[in-house]
């Protein structure tokens, strides 16, 4: 009795979610969701081709070099990477001296306690330390961008769908609500143009966005001589490629480990083939005898043959 009750109370329950299926499934059809602004007007990143692209991307350290000066003098004062060290920047070619330099030279320096007093302060940045956050807390933070919360860059080409090419979009993606069109030709409605302390960029999630065009010229940083012009598409494409060796430092390892395993299992799969081959070449297969070939029931069949009289 048990037992059945369970089974017509499952079976109810069963009933009523298939019930609920159907009925959202003809309401969906029946009236669709419409499309929102931020559908209509959004764009995904643009392409970028960089030299770190590919399983046998590697980076290009003159690039990261531009782009860290680009960081530095560009990005630096809102956004920190509490995941980078200084030391770190060895990687981009820096020699230990220049190294030091940077990390002394740096605009923020790094909280510390007085030892003698206990009271907190500040010192200047030696290799070892990460590159310190521009705000004390959160609360500063927000309190200087109109509540706004400037997001850490260590990882941002990780965290963002399109990686180095969304931040690459976003930076040189800065349009004038009022003139812009979508593919469609349609005009932006003016409920959704940017607020105040907002600005208009198709390629940010909702449209608006709280950080102002941060490249606004061309030669807003100058690059040293050999290195290509400071244009505005240029210092996108070297601080996005920066970000990209920030959140992942060990590419180029884990590329050459990774193509060295496959050379490895490649070898490996071909010496197991040849040794299978090698071992089994001259042995022959045997079948069992089962069922009616098996001896004991020939035997009996033949006993049970000659009984009734059958010639086999």
């Amino acid at each position: 009795m048990v037992r059945i009750i369970g089974f017509l109370v499952g079976l109810g329950f069963a009933g009523v979610l298939l019930i609920s299926l159907v009925v959202n499934l003809v309401g969906y059809f029946q009236s669709p969701p419409e499309p929102s602004v931020e559908h209509e007007f959004h764009l995904h990143a643009k392409k970028l081709k960089l030299q770190s692209d590919g399983p046998f991307g590697t980076f290009d350290p003159q690039q990261l070099q531009r782009g860290f000066q680009v960081y530095k003098e560009v990005c630096a004062g809102c956004h920190g990477l509490d995941l980078v060290a200084f030391r770190d920047l060895h990687q981009l070619g820096y020699e230990e001296a220049e190294v030091k330099a940077i990390a002394n030279q740096w605009a923020i320096e790094v909280p510390s306690v007085n030892p003698e007093t206990g009271e907190v302060a500040t010192r200047k940045a030696i290799p070892s330390d990460r590159f310190p956050s521009p705000y004390a807390n959160e609360t500063a933070a927000r309190a200087a961008n109109n509540n706004a919360l400037p997001p850490d860059l260590s990882l941002m080409a990780k965290a963002r769908e399109g990686g180095a090419a969304y931040i690459y979009s976003l930076l040189t993606g800065y349009r004038d609500a009022a003139t812009y069109r979508n593919e469609a030709g349609e005009a932006l409605p003016a409920a959704n143009h940017p607020g105040d302390g907002l600005y208009f960029n198709p390629y940010f999630a909702n449209l608006n966005i709280a950080m102002p065009p941060p490249l606004t010229a061309d030669g807003q940083v100058t690059y040293a001589e050999g290195n290509p012009a400071p244009t505005v598409d240029q210092m996108a494409k070297d601080v996005s490629a920066f970000l990209m060796w920030t959140a992942e430092p060990n590419l180029q390892g884990r590329h050459k480990g990774g193509w060295a395993v496959m050379i490895f299992m490649i070898i490996a799969t071909i010496l197991a083939y040849l040794s299978y081959r090698n071992i089994w070449a001259e042995a022959k297969r045997k079948v069992a005898p089962k069922g009616i070939l098996e001896p004991a029931n020939v035997e009996k069949r033949k006993r049970a043959s000659r009984k009734a009289g059958v010639t086999e």
